[in-house]
């Protein structure tokens, strides 16, 4: 693909964890990136890393508020739309709920009509939390989700089902061409050491030293996606033909508990750390695994880095970030700014 033969590809929170791997990735296939993020929550140093690439722009905006000059001059041009601008991680999301609840149906309602405005595709990338803590596992697009819309978790659980709904209004009105991802549990380089996730939150505590904090008794499951594959199948989505009316899950099928995670964790920085359990969190989820036989059909797409390799590239990448040496540096593999 010739470059900027695409168009211009607007990544709102292209500056954080998952969407500077997609800027990068954007840019990568021939796109013009305008990446749009209030920088709330994303790294400065993943946007140093971005700035130095060709044809990439940064506009440091909140899509709370209505879409600023320096996005409507390139209306014209634009002709894929991310929307990845929400704090993801718990500790994140609910230091201002409100905000939080603001970003996922007035911010993405600002970028649908921009869609609508210049027929560009739209892409919502939603979560699995709109599953909440399920009843049935593993959960595929079909269930309906066991979600309080009452508890601490509800300004994200129910502000992401709230924006699919805007979003499948949007299509259903035929007012633009949209797709719809629910993420679940994904992990690489360039997350932030301190948003609370639970890869990070392990890693970090094994390098620094300092207790190793598990909540629960550990025996809570999830599934965990590195970062290129989940950027892979964000880009085969956005490109399919699939049905705009049908929520695509991507993830990781593969199912561990948080104590398999610890042990994989401890295994890859080399660290004998000592574990401390905390009670649980109001509404954790008590298993998440995703269906993606979906995702499986309509995009030819699996995850294929195993959760020990993408655990030994994240160790390796947070150890140089932290400036400590890892015990087993030979098992490693020091990724900055890859995926």
């Amino acid at each position: 693909m010739a470059q900027n033969e695409a168009g211009v590809a607007l990544v709102a929170g292209g500056a954080g964890f998952i969407g500077s791997h997609l800027c990068r990735a954007l840019v990568d296939q021939g796109y013009e990136v305008l990446c749009l993020d209030n920088l709330q929550t994303a790294r400065p140093s993943n946007l140093r890393l971005l700035e130095a690439l060709p044809n990439f722009t940064f506009v440091e905006a909140d899509i709370v508020n209505p879409l600023p000059q320096a996005v409507l001059e390139r209306a014209d041009r634009i002709t894929r739309i991310y929307n990845l601008a929400c704090a993801a991680s718990p500790p994140q999301y609910q230091a201002d709920p409100e905000h939080t609840m603001l970003t996922n149906v007035v911010g993405t309602n600002h970028l649908l009509r921009l869609a609508e405005k210049t027929g560009a595709r739209f892409l919502l990338t939603s979560t699995s939390e709109v599953y909440g803590d399920p009843e049935v596992h593993p959960q595929a697009e079909g269930y309906r989700g066991w979600v309080s819309c009452t508890g601490p978790r509800a300004c994200y659980d129910e502000g992401k089902r709230a924006a699919e709904a805007l979003t499948f209004d949007y299509a259903r009105m035929n007012r633009a061409e949209v797709r719809v991802a629910r993420i679940f549990n994904t992990y690489g380089p360039q997350m932030h050491p301190d948003d609370g996730r639970v890869v990070s939150n392990l890693i970090c505590q094994a390098l620094s030293g300092r207790d190793i904090t598990v909540y629960g008794d550990g025996s809570q499951t999830r599934s965990f996606c590195y970062v290129s594959d989940m950027v892979d199948a964000l880009m085969r989505l956005m490109e399919s033909d699939i049905n705009p009316m049908e929520p695509v899950n991507l993830g990781n099928p593969t199912e561990f508990t948080v104590n398999e995670l610890l042990e994989k964790v401890l295994v890859a920085t080399g660290v004998e750390g000592r574990v401390t359990y905390n009670p649980l969190p109001q509404d954790d989820p008590r298993r998440r695994r995703p269906d993606i036989s979906r995702a499986k059909a309509v995009l030819g797409w699996e995850p294929t880095v195993p959760l020990e390799d993408g655990l030994a590239r994240t160790s390796a990448w947070f150890a140089e970030e932290l400036g400590v040496e890892l015990a087993q540096p030979e098992m490693q593999e020091p990724l900055r700014a890859r995926a």
